[in-house]
């Protein structure tokens, strides 16, 4: 089981990926959405905001799920949360076999898609 800052770091990895990208991965994050991640092992919700193709993670850490409901919602244990963002596990895998939780609006999910 990773620990919150093994998985605040994750967190922080994939936002310093985003802001490095350019074309349509760039151009799909390229949106202004609240976001949360549930890390369900560790019963801590990471909340923050996608925005110009980064994500900002707020600095507080919530115990247990989300309070309110965030327009993009992850959900994953701490492990899966590290292994998909050292890309050791492939989004659509995890996601289609349930390992991995994700829900947003549906015109939101067609942009994300490449993503994912």
């Amino acid at each position: 089981m990773a620990s919150p800052r093994e998985c605040r770091n994750a967190l922080d990895r994939l936002a310093e990926s985003l802001a490095g990208a350019d074309g349509a991965v760039r151009g799909a994050a390229a949106l202004d959405r609240s976001l949360s991640c549930h890390v369900t092992d560790l019963g801590i919700t990471f909340t923050g905001r996608l925005r110009g193709g980064t994500i900002d993670v707020d600095d507080a850490v919530r115990q247990g799920p989300p309070g309110g409901r965030a327009q993009i919602r992850l959900a994953m244990t701490s492990d899966d949360l590290v292994a998909l963002v050292d890309g050791q596990l492939d989004f659509a895998v995890a996601w289609g076999s349930g390992r991995i939780r994700f829900e947003a609006g549906l015109r939101d999910l067609l942009r994300l898609r490449s993503l994912l």
